[in-house]
């Protein structure tokens, strides 16, 4: 019962996984600008997210425009934009697996099988939760190095949006999911383990006396 619950809550982590990969992977505001020096009072918010660059208004209103020239891209965004639809893609699978693989359902066939099945799925979710951090370390990165670089002017300094953070709180989910997953596969030993090579072997020739000695009493 125990395995039971830890998986189901290791289900309910990468739930929350996969919507904030997908919020994530949809959110125009992976960078925006700083606010820093005669920056800091500004009427309009810049934002650039991974399929479209948003400006915000201090009216209110919203002016986005979507990128569609892949290869005009810089790489660390077109390595973003594969390897989050690619986290997507094996959290949607995991969900799918660990579904048919956890204790607390009916599906799947014996136990072996579902262990099986619910390895499987941790296997994705980890791999998910690497797909989904690689590409927002290396966005952070680029947008670090591209503020403390001096020859950047103020105007054009820019830092790390909600959508970077939801990526890392997200990868993070799917990897403690994983996880949890693949540990709970593991069957635990019922006895202390016994080399085989240390066992005591009695001759079957020593068998055979104790009979006949038996056998004399009786004589």
């Amino acid at each position: 019962m125990a395995s039971a619950g830890l998986q189901f809550f290791a289900f309910i982590l990468a739930l929350f996984g996969i919507f904030g990969d997908i919020t994530a992977t949809l959110l125009p505001n992976w960078k925006v600008n700083a606010d820093v020096g005669s920056n800091i009072i500004t009427a309009i918010t810049q934002m650039q997210g991974l399929w479209m660059d948003c400006t915000w208004y201090s009216t209110g209103m919203f002016s986005c425009t979507l990128k569609y020239s892949v290869l005009s891209l810089p790489v660390y965004v077109q390595a973003a934009r594969t390897t989050m639809v690619l986290s997507c893609i094996l959290s949607a699978f995991g969900i799918c697996i660990t579904t048919v693989g956890m204790k607390c359902t009916k599906l799947g066939g014996d136990t072996d099988s579902k262990s099986h099945t619910c390895f499987a799925g941790g296997v994705c979710f980890i791999l998910s939760g690497i797909f989904g951090l690689v590409p927002t370390s290396w966005y952070t990165r680029e947008i670090i190095s591209n503020f403390m670089d001096a020859t950047v002017p103020e105007s054009s300094k820019q830092e790390p949006g909600g959508a970077v953070y939801i990526g890392f709180i997200a990868a993070g989910f799917l990897l403690i999911a994983g996880v949890i997953f693949c540990t709970s596969c593991f069957k635990k030993q019922q006895g202390p383990w016994i080399d085989p090579t240390k066992q005591q072997h009695f001759p079957s020739t020593q068998q055979e006396n104790n009979a006949g000695y038996n056998l004399k009493d009786y004589v």
